[in-house]
This record gives structure tokens, sequence and C-alpha cells, in this order.
């Protein structure tokens, strides 16, 4: 396969179209971010990256904290309008129909719409160039209850994620395989009927 060399960019893909809301409960705003991901398990740490110049920027810096809100198929408007227009002009909750929700541990709202929403609490803010990292541990993650099982177990499949790639937005669809499934071993069905057996 023959493949030409590019300048350094950032290409990793998909990445998440993440409504991030910060500010409080009367005067709240939603920032669209694609540079997140998870950092750390124990304990759960996330980041966000942010120009300083965007208008949610002063707001999480002077507030230390954020709420990330899931984007499923539905929110994908709102995740564009959000990122394309800045809450210094108007309120975006308002111009989208998204309700303000509160939230255990922070002052600042969720999203009601977005089926999960993790509480976040900023420990370090990284500047790295064109972007500042708000390296955060996550406190609480809010689950819709319409995504658990019989079991109780999360079942993300039916959140219908969205994704972002290279400038366009996309359903997350086909299951390819679980965790661990390429090393897993395969029952013979010998040890199978061994099993009714007993």
């Amino acid at each position: 396969m023959s493949k030409q060399a590019w300048k350094p960019g950032a290409l990793l893909a998909p990445i998440p179209p993440a409504l991030v809301s910060c500010g409080t409960m009367d005067h709240a705003n939603i920032i669209t971010v694609a540079w997140t991901g998870i950092v750390n398990t124990i304990p759960p740490m996330t980041y966000i990256s942010l120009r300083p110049e965007r208008y949610s920027y002063g707001i999480i810096r002077e507030q230390g904290e954020f709420v990330i809100n899931l984007t499923t198929r539905r929110l994908v408007r709102a995740a564009d309008f959000c990122g394309a227009r800045t809450g210094a002009r108007l309120d975006k909750f308002a111009e989208m129909h998204l309700t303000k929700e509160p939230v255990g541990l922070l002052s600042c709202p969720a999203i009601g719409e977005s089926p999960i929403n993790l509480e976040c609490r900023v420990k370090q803010i990284l500047p790295l160039g064109s972007h500042e990292m708000f390296l955060s541990e996550i406190l609480a993650v809010n689950v819709e209850e319409g995504l658990l099982d019989s079991q109780g177990r999360l079942r993300l499949e039916r959140a219908q994620l969205a994704a972002f790639a290279h400038g366009a937005y996309y359903a997350l669809g086909e299951k390819l395989g679980s965790f661990g499934y390429s090393v897993k071993k395969k029952k013979t069905k010998a040890k199978a009927r061994q099993k009714e057996r007993r």
C-alpha cells in the first residue's frame, strides 16, 4: 500500500464532538469540543483543550469546572451550532431548545437531552501552543436510565452516539467486536456438552 508523507497535523480520528457546558444555572454556555478524551483511570481523569480566545475559556478558567455532555445523533445540529457560534452574543441553551439540568457536585448545568454527562473539576491548566489543556478529574457520571439493561449494565449502543472526522459528523453504527475478542478462547462442542451435563 503506497502512502504519502504529510507535514504534522491533527488527523487522529474519529473524535467525539462533545458538548461542554459551563457557567452557572443563570448564566450558562455551551462550547463544542473535539479535543477531549480520557487520560487516566484511577482517579478518572479527562481533558478538554480550548483556544484562550474562546468565550468559554475564561468561564472555565475562572470557575474551574465544566460538564462534558455526550453528543447523540439527535444532538448533532446543536453540537455544530454551539461550535460555530459564540456564547458572548447569544444564549445557546435557548437557541437550541436545550434543557439546563442541575448536577450533583458542580454549579454549572448539564444538558438534559444528553444521555451521559461527566461532571469535571479542573486540576491543572497546561499551555500547549494554540490551545490550553484543562486537565480535570471526573467527579461523577450521570447516565440516562434508558441506557441500562435489566441487570443495570450500561448499553452505550442504545445512545446512538455521534463521531467527528475530518470536518464531518458520523453516526456510530456496526459493532465489530468486544474488548478481548481476538484473544478469547473458543468453546469447543465437547466442553459445552460437559457443562450441560453438570
